[in-house]
């Protein structure tokens, strides 16, 4: 729901006066793009920087132009429509050329994605590249990011991250068995995994995440905003932990996938086993099992002969 602005850009007043006092001495180099990271969700979440940075841009370039007008409005800055260029994942190649005009003629162009930190999981990539390639200056303004977020708060014993290490997967496909393929080929992974995902493929994210058995999940739901949800689950009891509540389909998701080794010593888990034994070959089966669970490979081999029989 976009804000009501006038009352917000009132509250925000104050927030633009020390903007300017904080950052207006600092240096901003004409014919430079400014990449500014916007609030995921709670717009107190801005930056001082990025506050003056907005206000000083002669263009902001932005994926959705409404959402980013109402945005500017929300903090009362005011940005006309000829001072905003929509760069989407749809037009982002053409609108490299669009910018580089703006940044030839000494413009300062700031660019923002509808949420968080532009160029992760958001359009901005092939602009950044494209400007660095013609020489000119990137500028980064560092804030809110819904990765770092859920990261924080997972809870993740510090013994099973690896010194931190984690890896940054986005959004899953979208197609059923390219979703499933990708999701075993990350069964292997034993560091941290970080996931994106919409509100209408979250239940089909789950049902492919269940495979992973009682590989630790956290679930980050419309984080920073006023019905926040973080909960950390086994991967096999995703999909019951939506049913659980209508309202946990909505929102936008972050998720972490725990490290495996901190499920080192955990009893056998035949579920794991019996999913993928339903889907792959034995071998397949048992390989993936092991490095998902941290269960003794020939144990697991065993058991699967034993179910296969059973079966």
């Amino acid at each position: 729901m976009t804000p009501h602005a006038p009352s917000l850009a009132a509250s925000f007043s104050t927030a633009l006066r020390a903007a300017h006092e904080a950052a207006a001495s600092q240096n901003y180099p004409p014919a430079a793009l400014y990449v500014v990271a916007t609030p995921i969700g709670n717009l107190a979440d801005i930056t001082l920087r990025a506050l003056h940075v907005l206000q000083l841009a002669d263009v902001v370039a932005c994926e959705d132009t409404r959402h980013t007008q109402a945005l500017l409005r929300a903090y009362g800055i005011d940005k006309t429509t000829a001072q905003l260029l929509a760069v989407h994942q749809h037009n982002e190649v053409q609108a490299v050329q669009a910018v580089l005009e703006r940044l030839h003629q000494g413009q300062r162009v700031a660019y923002v994605s509808d949420a968080g930190t532009p160029a992760i999981s958001d359009p901005g990539t092939r602009l950044v590249a494209g400007v660095r390639q013609a020489g000119r200056p990137v500028v980064p303004l560092p804030g809110a990011s819904s990765v770092t977020t859920l990261l924080s708060v997972a809870g993740m014993a510090a013994e099973a991250q690896q010194h931190g290490a984690f890896v940054f997967a986005g959004f899953l496909p979208t197609k059923a068995t390219e979703r499933s393929a990708t999701v075993h080929a990350l069964a292997s992974e034993t560091r941290a995994i970080v996931l994106l995902e919409a509100p209408h493929r979250i239940e089909a994210m789950a049902s492919a995440l269940a495979v992973l058995g009682q590989r630790q999940l956290t679930v980050g739901r419309e984080l920073t905003k006023q019905f926040e949800e973080i909960s950390t689950i086994s991967a096999a009891d995703f999909p019951h932990w939506l049913k659980q509540d209508t309202n946990r389909t909505r929102g936008e998701f972050v998720l972490v996938l725990h490290p495996v080794a901190a499920l080192a010593g955990a009893a056998p888990e035949p579920r794991v086993l019996k999913l993928l034994l339903a889907e792959l070959p034995l071998k397949t089966a048992v390989k993936l099992a092991a490095e998902i669970t941290g269960e003794s490979r020939n144990a697991l081999y065993d058991l699967a002969l034993s179910l296969r029989a059973d079966a």
